[in-house]
């Protein structure tokens, strides 16, 4: 049985409708009760979708989630549904008007492309994914504006679009893809289809190497809530521009091309760059708005005397810094009674919760430790956020 097929029935829709919200616990007393009145194949497919459902609600919130038709890996691999609408707006911005979305999954981005008035061919060579793809249009009132298509990416047809969005799968049967000519399809033919098109997107992996971005390409990372998500390469806007976009905002930091910041002596605030900024290579660009230098030539922790607000870096006020010894660190959090520890490494090969069993911090106070280097050294910073 096709679950979907099944669960695209009156019958199917309608047993949704019922477990819709069942607690884990209670699936097998759910289950068990509704085999009496259902064939027991239907009764497993609507449990596993309403399963998927309270999983996609971190990306699609509750409202989109229980509506939508999800596949295990459309779960996990589709866009958040900020990343994709912030895309699709900036698209928009380009003046684009209809967009070929090559891998197009479930259909994640192409609901927030569609959402911006924007005519979509989704495409995606899997039947169950693209199934799942065209059921998503219709359950959200968008059938009219996305076309759902199975074929192979290679083989359509981009010349009457806009622009080009693609999202190769970038995980195969052994997990994460890290090669992106590995990628399906690979990225090279992608970029190929890119320069097909006015403008296009390519959403890659955060942890592309920067030397891996063609030259006529504009590459930016988004995080979303400080969790860095994609990156993506931007074709038809700015060749060689470099960006970091924080969301919720959104926040674009542009780089300028500066060297790496000099190492300075640990000043009063450490601040610690989001996740997008340290992977578009532009903590210098911060630690100048900051009057700042790095604590070590190799650590991305950036200090200053100075307290500036920024988007891009949270803000700790130091009180103590100590040479990596235990001993000293639990007698300083006895003394100052911190019983609320956050550990936060870089550079360190000391895992947070093993330093926590050791120190067993109790009392009323709340405090920050680094685990880092300062100047090439082992080093455990105390502080606490701004």
């Amino acid at each position: 049985m096709n679950d979907l097929d099944a669960l695209l029935t009156p019958e199917g829709r309608a047993l949704l409708d019922e477990v819709r919200g069942t607690d884990p616990a209670q699936e097998l007393a759910v289950a068990t009760r509704l085999r009496r009145e259902h064939p027991a194949e239907l009764v497993s497919a609507a449990l596993g979708q309403a399963r998927l459902r309270q999983r996609a609600v971190a990306k699609f919130g509750a409202e989109d989630a229980g509506r939508m038709f999800f596949t295990p890996n459309g779960v996990e691999q589709s866009t958040r549904a900020s990343v994709a609408a912030y895309r699709a707006d900036k698209l928009k911005g380009l003046g684009v008007t209809s967009v070929a979305d090559l891998c197009c999954g479930i259909g994640g981005d192409a609901i927030a492309l569609a959402r911006a008035g924007i005519r979509v061919l989704a495409v995606d060579r899997d039947p169950l994914t693209a199934q799942a793809a065209r059921a998503n249009a219709d359950a959200l009132g968008l059938a009219d504006l996305i076309e759902v298509r199975e074929a192979d990416v290679t083989e359509i047809d981009t010349a009457p679009y806009d622009a080009v969005f693609v999202d190769p799968a970038r995980r195969g049967g052994r997990g994460r893809i890290f090669d992106p000519e590995a990628y399906s399809p690979p990225l090279s033919w992608a970029v190929g289809a890119a320069g097909r098109a006015r403008h296009a997107a390519l959403k890659i992996a955060p942890g592309i190497p920067h030397e891996a971005v063609p030259a006529d390409a504009e590459a930016e990372w988004i995080s979303d809530g400080g969790d860095v998500k994609e990156a993506v390469l931007w074709f038809g806007t700015e060749p060689g521009a470099v960006r970091a976009t924080l969301l919720p905002g959104p926040h674009t930091l542009r780089g300028t091309g500066l060297p790496n910041p000099p190492v300075r002596p640990l000043g009063r605030y450490l601040y610690e760059p989001d996740g997008a900024v340290i992977r578009a290579h532009l903590v210098a660009d911060v630690a100048q708005t900051l009057d700042g230098g790095l604590l070590d030539e190799t650590i991305a922790y950036v200090t200053s005397d100075a307290l500036r607000p920024t988007p891009y870096a949270s803000a700790y006020e130091i009180t103590d810094q100590l040479p990596f010894n235990v001993k000293k660190l639990k007698a300083l959090l006895r003394e100052r009674e911190v019983g609320i520890l956050t550990v936060k490494k870089r550079g360190s090969a000391v895992e947070p919760e093993e330093l926590r069993k050791k120190v067993k911090p109790q009392g009323p106070n709340a405090a920050t430790v680094f685990l880092t280097r300062v100047a090439g050294a082992p080093t455990m910073l105390v502080g606490r956020p701004l």
